[in-house]
């Protein structure tokens, strides 16, 4: 292999040693009967989404947001109500990717351990994103009663499942360190008493932390769109930013149904980032993560399996999520899709097998819905507020938007304001660096996929599975 290939490929590895996606799984297809009924969002039921009344193309704007995802709307609210005038355009309907389709956990993680953040950035910096990730997503609360959202949020707390006693004492150590540091209620549970919160003997204990909760993400997309409009934002569906170009103090934005000048550009897009953006698209990969749920289970059997409600994940590389429906019948389980086709059957088949092995009760159940959606991952795993040539971008949520990108879009609106009364964020700083040899197509993920499933094959064989 040629040298500039293989400085190519240590260049990606920082990427692919955090990113753990496109896992293809190899288990057979799943007999028919079993296939989801369902390709849309279970979501999508109690809140579709759907397309706005076109209504003409603004000749000029104040900012132009490119974007109407949860981070799209809430800065464009917060701009419209300091009195500019903003239009927000998507490609799709309003939230019709990540937004809508999501778990609904408000996890917030950060996908670098403390250490991490320190070599990488620095102390101060370090200490300034953990901080302002319990400011973020207690933002994302009081929003939700300031604003009269209705999204079937309860504050229920998260279980984090340890696979091995390794892991267990790793999370009793950091619930201590949540506790002590920023005054998080956390806790560590033994494997003797993990069935007061879950129904399984699958972990070997894990850890509770009770600033998490659920919600339904259809209906946060929907009530954050109603807010942003009666605020004065316009949003156009069905309208696709096609470039961005500078032209002296503002910009031009080329879009299927006409151009726009605004003084001030925001891109929004995150995992469905575009063409529209070449310099971002190379910084940002989309990530496959799919959700399925079962058929309505007996209030009994729910009782058993998840007694306090709570969302729930596990310690493995290529971990899973989990969490009753907001009206407590059904378990929605996801994880990371590798899949690149269509057909469903091998990553439904995969997710499937991971749930029944964990509530092997299960068995017999159907599964009604499996859809997917794209994550947004980049080189730094950190959420990002960044410049580059007068465009703004808030983007980069890796996997956990429903905290983060409201509270980057408002602190990305802030920015364009000016505010002086606005506390800098922590996350506001250079952009992500660009991947080799990458330009929207993740080719290279399949090469290190290996690897992660090696890596919680022997995860599980330490455990005694």
């Amino acid at each position: 292999m040629k040298a500039t290939h293989l400085r190519a490929f240590s260049g990606l590895s920082a990427l692919c040693n955090l990113i753990v996606t496109y896992n293809t799984p190899q288990e057979p297809v799943m007999p028919a009967e079993n296939i989801a009924l369902k390709s849309t969002p279970y979501w999508w039921e109690a809140a579709p989404v759907a397309p706005l009344p076109e209504m003409p193309l603004e000749r000029q704007v104040d900012v132009a947001i490119v974007g109407a995802g949860y981070a799209g709307l809430t800065a464009g609210m917060t701009l419209a109500r300091a009195g500019r005038s903003v239009a927000i355009y998507d490609r799709q309907h309003p939230g019709e990717g990540a937004s809508s389709r999501n778990g609904g956990i408000t996890s917030g993680n950060i996908r670098l351990d403390h250490a991490t953040l320190v070599k990488k950035f620095g102390q101060a910096r370090a200490d300034a994103i953990i901080l302002e990730g319990k400011v973020a997503r207690q933002h994302l609360y009081d929003m939700l009663s300031n604003e009269g959202i209705d999204c079937d949020f309860k504050l229920v707390g998260r279980f984090g499942g340890a696979l091995g006693t390794n892991d267990y004492e790793r999370m009793a150590r950091q619930a201590e360190h949540l506790e002590r540091t920023l005054g998080v209620e956390s806790y560590a549970v033994p494997q003797s008493e993990q069935h007061k919160y879950i129904g399984t003997d699958f972990f070997r204990g894990g850890s509770v932390r009770m600033d998490i909760g659920g919600l339904h993400p259809a209906k946060l997309i929907a009530e954050l769109l109603r807010v942003a409009q009666t605020a004065g934002a316009v949003v156009h569906s069905d309208t696709a930013v096609e470039t961005i170009d500078r032209e002296g103090e503002g910009f031009t934005l080329r879009t299927g149904r006409g151009t726009v000048k605004a003084r001030q550009v925001l891109v929004c897009t995150n995992g469905y980032t575009d063409s529209a953006t070449p310099w971002l698209r190379r910084r940002i990969v989309p990530v496959r993560s799919r959700i399925i749920a079962t058929e309505p289970l007996a209030p009994e059997l729910i009782s058993r399996l998840m007694p306090r409600r709570m969302m729930l994940n596990d310690t493995r590389t290529l971990g899973f999520y989990f969490r009753l429906s907001p009206d407590g019948t059904r378990i929605l389980f996801g994880g990371r899709d590798g899949s690149t086709l269509e057909d469903p059957s091998k990553p439904v088949a995969y997710l499937r097998r991971n749930l029944l092995e964990i509530f092997p009760e299960l068995e017999s159940t159907d599964i009604t819905h499996s859809w997917y959606g794209n994550v947004a991952m980049h080189r730094d795993m950190i959420p990002r507020i960044f410049e580059k040539k007068g465009v703004h971008y808030a983007t980069g949520f890796c996997g956990s938007g429903v905290v983060w990108a409201p509270w980057i879009g408002r602190k990305a609106a802030h920015k364009l304001l000016g505010s002086k009364d606005e506390a800098p964020s922590a996350f506001d700083f250079k952009p992500p660096a660009p991947i080799p040899l990458y330009n929207g197509k993740p080719w290279f993920m399949p090469f290190f996929m290996m690897k992660y499933r090696m890596d919680d094959r022997l995860k599980m064989r330490r455990a005694g599975r």
